[in-house]
C-alpha cells in the first residue's frame, strides 16, 4: 500500500500554495466582513487551471480525479484560505462538473464544462428544504411533466451560491410522496439556468462564511426543456450519492487544512508568549496535549479520506465510497473542532479578536458541524450501514 502522493499530486499541492500566498488570512477577512465574494481569489483559481482539475481535457479541463481535487481543496485552505480555499470549489466543481461528469448527458457537458473550466459558469446545489432538512427524502420540490418539458415548483433553504450561480442542480420529485417498493423517493435532478424569473433568491444573514450568500430560494413555475433532466429520471437519489460522498470528501479536506492553519499560527505564538516565568506557554501540557491528540486525529482523518478519494475514482460503489467518506467526515469534523478550540485558547483574550482570525475560522469550523450533515447523521450513517446495527434515526 503506497501513501505516498504522486509527483503530479505534489506539483498540485505546491501550486495551491503558491496561489494561497497570494490571498492570506488578511484578506478572508475583508471579504468576511464585508459580506463579499472573493472576486479574486476565484479568477486566480480558474487562471491556474483549479476550476476545471476534475473535468477532462475534451471540455478544456485537466482531466484529474477527486483525489487532487481534495488535495488542492486542503492545500489551500492550510495556506491562508480557511474554508474560503475549498468552498468555491465545492460549489462549482462538485456539485456542477462532477454531477454532470458522472450522470449527464453528452449535450450537458457540452454545455457546461467548458464555461466551469473558464469560470464563466458557477454552480450551485437546490437540495435542502425548510421542512425537509437532512431528509432528502421527504423533499416536496415537484417537477412536473409539461407539453415540452418539465414545471419545477418548491422552496430550497441554504442554497449557497444561488445569488451568484448560472447553473443550479435542483433535487425535485417526479411522482408523489409515496415511495417504490426499495422505500427510496422517486426523485429527479434537473440543470435549471440562473438568473431566471420563475427563479427568487434572497440571501440568509449568517453566522460566518460571508464571503458566500447562503440563500432561501423560491421555484414558482420553472419551466424546463426536456433535456433539463439527468437522466434517469425518478433515479435521482442514487444518481445524488456520487455528489453527496464527494461533499463529505470535501468538507472533510476543507476542515483538515482549515485546523492546519489555525494550529500554524497558534503553535508558532506558543512559542514565544511567556506568562508565568521563562516557560513559554506551548510548554504546558494543558495546551500542548489537545493539540496533539487534534493533530493525530486530523492526520488519520486526511489517510481515510485519501482512501474514500481512491475508491471513488476508482469507480467503487456509492455505498463503499460512502462508508469511508463518512468515516473521514467524522474524524476529521470533531478532530479539527478540537484543533480550532485549541488554537483559539492558546491566544486567549486575543484569540478573540478579529485582527486574530482564528475567531473566524472558528467560525468556519462549527459549520462543519451542522453541515453537509450532521456529525449525529454521519454517525448514525456508520453505526447502520458499517457497523450492521439498528437504525438510529428516521425510522418508519
Amino acid at each position: 500500500m503506497d501513501f505516498d502522493l504522486t509527483e503530479e499530486q505534489k506539483m498540485i499541492a505546491g501550486s495551491a500554495r503558491q496561489v494561497a500566498k497570494d490571498f492570506p488570512p488578511v484578506y478572508w477577512r475583508e471579504k468576511d466582513a464585508r459580506e463579499v465574494f472573493a472576486e479574486e481569489f476565484y479568477r486566480a483559481l480558474s487562471r491556474i487551471g483549479f476550476t476545471g482539475l476534475i473535468i477532462p481535457e475534451k471540455y478544456g479541463g485537466s482531466g484529474k480525479g477527486l483525489t487532487e481535487l481534495l488535495i488542492a481543496m486542503e492545500e489551500l485552505a492550510a495556506n491562508g484560505c480557511g474554508l474560503g480555499g475549498a468552498w468555491y470549489l465545492i460549489l462549482t466543481e462538485v456539485f456542477g462538473a462532477l454531477t454532470i461528469l458522472r450522470h449527464g448527458t453528452e449535450a450537458q457537458r457540452a454545455k457546461y464544462l467548458p464555461g466551469i473550466v473558464s469560470g464563466d459558469i458557477e454552480f450551485c446545489m437546490a437540495l435542502t428544504e425548510p421542512d425537509a432538512g437532512s431528509n432528502t427524502f421527504d423533499t416536496r420540490t415537484t417537477a412536473s411533466k409539461v407539453a415540452g418539458g418539465w414545471l419545477i415548483n418548491g422552496a430550497k433553504t441554504f442554497i449557497s451560491g444561488a445569488d451568484r450561480a448560472k447553473g443550479m442542480l435542483t433535487v425535485a420529485r417526479t411522482t408523489g410522496k409515496e415511495r417504490d417498493a426499495g422505500k427510496t423517493p422517486a426523485l429527479s435532478l434537473f440543470l435549471a439556468d440562473l438568473p431566471s424569473p420563475s427563479v427568487t433568491v434572497t440571501p440568509i444573514a449568517k453566522h460566518g462564511v460571508n464571503y458566500s450568500h447562503s440563500c432561501d430560494v423560491e421555484i414558482n413555475d420553472l419551466a424546463l426543456p426536456g433535456d433539463a433532466l439527468l437522466p434517469p429520471e425518478n433515479e435521482g437519489w442514487r444518481s445524488l450519492l456520487d455528489t453527496l460522498n464527494a461533499e463529505r470528501m470535501s468538507f472533510a479536506a476543507a476542515a483538515i487544512g482549515t485546523a492546519r492553519l489555525a494550529m500554524s499560527g497558534a503553535i508558532e505564538y506558543s512559542k514565544g508568549r511567556k506568562v508565568f516565568g521563562d516557560a513559554p506557554i506551548g510548554s504546558y501540557q494543558g495546551l500542548q496535549f489537545p493539540l496533539a491528540e487534534a493533530y493525530a486525529g486530523m492526520e488519520a482523518a486526511r489517510l481515510l479520506n485519501l482512501q474514500a478519494a481512491t475508491l471513488f475514482d476508482s469507480g467503487a460503489s456509492a455505498a463503499e465510497v460512502g462508508a469511508t467518506a463518512n468515516l473521514a467526515k467524522v474524524t476529521a469534523i470533531q478532530s479539527s473542532h478540537k484543533a480550532v478550540y485549541w488554537s483559539m485558547q492558546v491566544f486567549g483574550g486575543l484569540g478573540y479578536a478579529r485582527d486574530a482570525d482564528v475567531e473566524r475560522w472558528w467560525r468556519e469550523i462549527n459549520l462543519l458541524r451542522l453541515a453537509p450533515i450532521t456529525q449525529q447523521l454521519a454517525l448514525g450513517y456508520i453505526g447502520e450501514h458499517v457497523m450492521g446495527m439498528p437504525k438510529s434515526y428516521g425510522r418508519d
